[in-house]
């Protein structure tokens, strides 16, 4: 499809954008709306799926036909039935009257599944039914009916992974996937971030009758670098708040982080590898940060078994545990002067550390053992603790408390990993 034609089907459509992802997506569409095809949007929410079924629509034979869009997600299992495919007179409670479904009123249009991926299994089998000979049966009845109607469908889960699970049949995934097109998140469009914010912009400021907002350069790459889980409606939503609640109509970059939602998920974050050094090995891998939260529960799990002993009483009450959940215990041989390290909260409790024990490590001896480490490919746990300990170190040169930042846990535990492990001279 030429250039010229895309750009008409934005303008006629109020699309913005240039990216190529986007100008792919939109050829797509345009190529097989002349057809009966059916067609699978695939896409992250707000991306902006629902303008592509409009645009096959309006592009189609079918375009004077009647158009529905129905969100699968949003009606209840019990009674999607018959929203879909209508009900008889009688045919559960509070059916007084009988009821023409979305795919009889459609006969001859189009309907639009979004989040395909919710529907009911029992429902999938109708569908199913509808897309292979185009016949329905109504809730409470037995009368087969005829329907000619396109269905496009849109979904921002991971289809195959539902049909792995069980939760989504393999013949209508295949039934419907017979043309995708995928919309690119906004994060994936480049520049076409600041487009939308700008004609975002102008219309807020049109509809709230206040000058545009605007943005400096640095506001711009603030702007570009946000990955916008939410896509086009978050961006929109924020150009709707900044332009009512800012004053000064011109946005810097410190200004425009006030406005932009921070991280706040206790969730670990994958470690952007490029600004770690991909190729220095001084950053920490994905696979270095799910150890991690492997060593950290083993490290909790050990500072809340060394607790229970210690508020058991006596040695013959702490034996009699370990004997009892002797699998529990197994790997943990306490004698009664360990537990006189602990004060009264024993997870929190300091280490008291000698100057000596804040000194810097032998560097060449920390890179002998990296290097031992590296060519070591076993799976072990604590060889896998000793690594990403030795990368820490090695990352902050070996300055302990900028190692123990990075890692998530005290110096204190620090310490003691260190000395099991025998890091020092």
């Amino acid at each position: 499809m030429k250039e010229s034609e895309i750009q008409s089907i934005k303008q006629r459509f109020g699309i913005i954008g240039n990216s190529q992802l986007l100008n792919q997506a939109i050829n797509v569409a345009a190529q097989v709306a002349p057809t009966d095809m059916s067609v699978l949007i695939t896409g992250e929410s707000g991306s902006g799926k629902e303008s592509f079924s409009k645009i096959i629509h309006s592009l189609s034979k079918r375009k004077h036909g009647q158009f529905i869009a129905v969100n699968c997600g949003a009606i209840p299992e019990g009674t999607i039935d018959s929203e879909l495919f209508g009900h008889e007179k009688g045919s559960f409670t509070g059916a007084h009257e009988a009821r023409k479904g979305y795919f009889e009123v459609t006969d001859g249009g189009t309907i639009f599944l979004d989040e395909i991926g919710e529907m009911p299994m029992s429902t999938q089998a109708r569908l199913l039914r509808v897309l292979e000979n185009g016949e329905f049966i109504k809730v409470g009845s037995s009368k087969v009916q005829k329907t000619n109607v396109r269905v496009l469908a849109a979904t921002n889960v991971n289809l195959i992974t539902a049909v792995e699970n069980n939760k989504f049949r393999e013949d209508l995934y295949y039934r419907l996937n017979t043309v995708p097109i995928y919309v690119p998140a906004l994060r994936e469009r480049g520049a076409d971030i600041e487009l939308l914010f700008r004609k975002f912009a102008y219309d807020f400021g049109e509809q709230y009758h206040v000058d545009p907002i605007k943005l400096t350069e640095g506001a711009k790459e603030a702007l570009m670098r946000f990955r916008f889980p939410g896509n086009i409606r978050q961006l929109k939503n924020l150009a709707e708040q900044i332009s009512v609640l800012e004053m000064n109509r011109t946005l810097d970059e410190e200004t425009l982080k006030k406005y932009l939602p921070q991280n706040t998920s206790n969730l670990p974050a994958l470690l952007d590898r490029k600004a770690q050094g991909e190729g220095s090995g001084d950053g920490f891998t994905e696979r270095d940060i799910l150890y991690k939260i492997l060593f950290d529960m083993k490290q909790d799990m050990n500072e809340l078994k060394k607790l229970v002993l210690q508020n058991a009483g006596d040695s013959t009450d702490r034996a009699e545990i370990m004997k009892e959940h002797g699998k529990l215990f197994s790997n943990m041989e306490l004698k009664d002067e360990q537990f006189a390290d602990f004060s009264e909260d024993p997870i929190n409790s300091p280490v008291i550390l000698s100057q000596d024990d804040y000194q810097d490590f032998d560097t060449d001896k920390v890179e002998d053992i990296a290097h031992e480490t590296e060519q070591d490919d076993s799976l072990s746990i604590e060889k896998k603790e000793k690594e990403l300990i030795i990368k820490a170190l090695r990352k902050n040169r070996n300055k302990r408390k900028y190692a123990a930042q990075d890692l998530g846990i005290s110096e204190r535990t620090l310490y003691r990993k260190i000395k099991h492990y025998e890091l020092e001279d």
